[in-house]
């Protein structure tokens, strides 16, 4: 049972931790009134413990980097992700357009989405599209440039942002350089060879939303959110904007799940840690709208690996609901036994029994960026 949680939202990081009653209370505000976009849970062991990171996207001022050394009692600002200067066009020269009928995105920072740490490398996925590592613990980044210069990133388009970007970033926690990453919209994206090449790795998946000769190209499918299974890493599951889709061998080739009741349409997926077959999803109803079909909220569990799902209700609400849970707004803990969702109407729910019956841990808050387990 995790203890301890941290939620970015739109006004600030919060540190929650339970008290004696098992409650969920705040004990900690940090950056309170600015937007927290990411963060990175504070590491428990070896040279990064209490190492933590969290992203801040202020609008006018730009994207600021915070870190903390002391598990987020005390920060400072750290270097931010910067791309290079953008290569100057030919006079005259027209820039192509990619399918949404855009030209290339400017090379600028827009959001910093996520962060991950793996075999003692951060990285962090950007919009507009650029996946950036630190061998610093963030005290310095450095573009990939390997993938941003493969070609097909100019058909890239953004996916909910005017712009592309990287949402998941799933290290392989076996094979050190080996690692998947989830971009919307360009697909899903294989390395083998820690980031020096790379390669597509989105086949099986179709995007209902291109004309039919392209519904296939990997290059433009739209992945909300992929996670892989900690204890059986081949294992990956995605929340696809056409559906739900599962891996079995490495993210080589995904199978469309339909057996989901409710909806197979939203943004977060969490898997459970120890069992790969295991994995939950929060449904919502789909195109534009994206909220709770019928005013009803509910998380969707399978335990064989899709085969069949659950509807858990219990502790949630069940009219008059417009929660929407973003990608990185479900969290379960190592254990697979306490999960957290965070709306973006600011609730956080809670749940102890693998999501079997859920309590509101907290109402108030800012609208739910993401939620960490610690």
């Amino acid at each position: 049972m995790s203890n301890r949680a941290w939620v970015a939202t739109r006004k600030g990081l919060f540190e929650l931790q339970r008290g004696a009653g098992g409650a969920w209370r705040i004990a900690r505000s940090s950056f309170l009134g600015e937007p927290v976009s990411a963060v990175l849970p504070p590491a428990t062991q070896g040279p990064q413990a209490g190492r933590m990171l969290a992203a801040l996207n202020l609008g006018h001022w730009g994207v600021k980097m915070q870190a903390s050394d002391d598990a987020g009692q005390t920060w400072a600002e750290v270097a931010t992700p910067q791309y290079p200067p953008q290569p100057p066009r030919p006079e005259g020269e027209a820039a192509p357009l990619n399918f949404a009928g855009r030209a290339e995105a400017e090379w600028k920072l827009v959001m910093v989405w996520t962060l991950q740490a793996a075999h003692g490398t951060l990285w962090a996925g950007t919009l507009p599209g650029g996946l950036f590592r630190s061998a610093d613990l963030g005290r310095s980044w450095q573009l990939v440039e390997p993938l941003w210069q493969r070609p097909e990133r100019l058909e890239w388009f953004g996916g909910g942002y005017d712009v592309p970007g990287i949402h998941s970033i799933c290290p392989h926690p076996q094979r050190t350089g080996e690692m998947l990453l989830g971009l919307s919209c360009g697909g899903v994206w294989r390395s083998a060879d820690d980031a020096a090449h790379w390669q597509l790795s989105g086949a099986g998946m179709r995007a209902d939303f291109m004309p039919p000769e392209r519904a296939d190209d990997q290059n433009i499918q739209d992945p909300h959110c992929i996670v892989r299974c900690a204890a059986e890493p081949d294992k990956l599951w995605c929340q696809h904007h056409n559906g739900i889709w599962r891996s079995v061998d490495d993210g080589r080739r995904w199978q469309r799940i339909t057996t989901a009741p409710v909806s197979d349409f939203g943004f977060a997926v969490a898997v459970h840690p120890q069992h790969g077959d295991t994995a939950w999803f929060v449904p919502a109803k789909a195109d534009q709208c994206r909220v709770p079909l019928d005013g009803a909220m509910v998380v969707q569990r399978t335990r064989d690996g899709g085969q069949s799902f659950e509807v858990l209700r219990q502790g949630l609400p069940q009219q008059d609901c417009h929660d929407l849970v973003y990608r990185h707004g479900l969290a379960v803990s190592e254990d697979g036994r306490s999960l957290l969702m965070g709306s973006t109407t600011g609730h956080l729910w809670s749940s102890d029994d693998g999501g079997d019956t859920w309590q509101l841990a907290q109402a108030h808050l800012p609208p739910i960026a993401a939620v960490s387990l610690g």
